[in-house]
């Protein structure tokens, strides 16, 4: 038995997963955990590298695929963004709207945006509108 090969496959194995701790469970090096570790065992077993390297990458792929749906499954659930939590809410005009001129600025929940309207329809100060969307750092607004 090649003690070196088991050190590194062991070592490996605690790397990976330092690496999926580190991440929070975000699943990004559990597979190679595994496949390390079969990787261990053949190198106790006193197989070759190739062999080991080949168990190594096979077992890694097969436990990819076979948590692939778990996988989708936790990490499909998406939390909103602050931009798109900002969707539907009230904003006051603090400077008129106008598409036309390229100018207009809301205030919404106490931060200054620039706005669009969504219909080329023009706001004057004070005037309540409603967030439609978020467009790079401009909002998208429409009458309330």
């Amino acid at each position: 038995m090649d003690t070196t090969m088991v050190i590194l496959w062991a070592v490996l194995f605690v790397v990976f997963l330092i690496a999926e701790i580190a991440t929070l469970n975000a699943l990004v090096s559990v597979w190679f955990a595994v496949g390390a570790l079969a990787a261990m065992f053949c190198a106790i077993a006193d197989l070759k590298f190739v062999w080991q390297m080949a168990v190594f990458v096979i077992v890694s792929t097969v436990v990819l695929i076979a948590t692939r749906p778990f996988v989708k499954k936790v990490q499909g659930k998406t939390v909103p963004t602050n931009y798109e939590l900002d969707v539907g809410k009230q904003a006051v005009v603090i400077e008129s709207i106008n598409n036309v001129l390229g100018k207009g600025r809301v205030r919404l929940d106490g931060t200054d945006w620039a706005a669009v309207s969504e219909d080329g329809a023009e706001f004057f100060e004070g005037d309540i509108v409603i967030v439609k969307k978020v467009d790079g750092s401009k909002l998208v607004v429409a009458k309330n």
